[in-house]
């Protein structure tokens, strides 16, 4: 009956059906592959219809399956969302938070809520690590932090959630003394080729084989952007840096904008708070989110009164 019908199952029924084998899901749920299959077959009783299609070698969700999967997909995230509130409710302060940031991050945003956090929560130990691209989501996925930050890599796994939090605009630079410099109006992507591109990469499998605007046959890749800062003043290459990390360097004339066709002149790179769906931030993680959030809103409306 569908009255028997536990938020364990529909929890089993998520990761299967992401992870494609019950073997899979038994793995990230920590159980014996015999509970899952148990599970989902007395799903299946007790619905009334086939969830999946085991006559492959990897089971495929049935139609049925399909059309019921967003439902138990919602009812597991409002659930874990449930617990959250209710060990906010009971003070259920963490111990100890980490949290992952896109190498992109900018690190005056990072010192302001970090001056809030130790006025906050100054018995909470924070942890604060800086991945690109895809090693950011990875790193919340394995549960080595609890809050990531993404930016170069907008794509996340259905096991995270997530929430906007500014839109940070880039830049394309050289150092003064780089050839690209002295060019005047646009420059062919043909010609930006010719010379190396420094871009950010990292080791994660989310973003393997990804590159994302890349235009150089010769590119330099670094896995922080302290060193692609660095490179670039060098006149080493070009690349595109975020405007907070390179204004001091455009205002002194170490380095200067350049626009190279094919690459968009007033970008925002969009980044988002991401968390475990099944782990939401607590006390002093949904503080962090929300006093990032605030931070760029007063910013955002500090520039808009100065206009006026």
């Amino acid at each position: 009956m569908i009255e028997s019908v536990s938020i364990d199952q529909l929890r089993m029924l998520v990761a299967a059906a992401d992870t494609g084998s019950f073997s899979a899901a038994a793995r990230r749920l920590n159980r014996a592959q015999s509970a899952i299959s148990q599970a989902i077959a007395a799903l299946e009783a007790s619905l009334g219809i086939a969830l999946f299609d085991r006559s492959a070698r990897y089971p495929q969700l049935t139609p049925e399956g399909s059309k019921l999967l967003a439902t138990a997909r919602g009812i597991v995230r409002d659930t874990d969302g449930l617990k959250a509130h209710a060990r906010n409710l009971a003070g259920g302060l963490e111990p100890e938070v980490a949290i992952v940031l896109d190498t992109m991050f900018p690190m005056s945003l990072l010192a302001t809520v970090a001056q809030g956090w130790a006025a906050k929560f100054p018995q909470t130990p924070l942890r604060v690590y800086f991945e690109a691209l895809g090693s950011v989501a990875q790193a919340v996925i394995d549960r080595r932090c609890s809050i990531g930050v993404i930016g170069t890599l907008q794509t996340i796994p259905p096991d995270l959630s997530r929430e906007w939090l500014l839109a940070l605009p880039l830049v394309t630079v050289a150092a003064s003394s780089h050839p690209l410099a002295s060019m005047e109006g646009p420059i062919k992507p043909e010609t930006a080729e010719r010379h190396v591109q420094i871009v950010l990469t990292d080791r994660s499998t989310l973003s393997a084989g990804q590159d994302f605007g890349v235009l150089g046959r010769q590119s330099w890749r670094v896995a922080e952007l302290s060193t692609k800062h660095a490179f670039l003043c060098a006149g080493l290459g070009w690349g595109i840096m975020p405007y907070p990390s390179v204004v001091d360097d455009i205002t002194a004339g170490r380095l200067v904008t350049i626009e190279v066709e094919g690459i968009p002149t007033n970008y925002r790179l969009p980044m988002s708070a991401v968390y475990r769906s099944d782990n939401p931030p607590g006390l002093a993680g949904r503080w962090m989110i929300d006093r990032m959030r605030s931070i760029v809103l007063e910013h955002q409306a500090t520039g808009e009164a100065e206009k006026q």
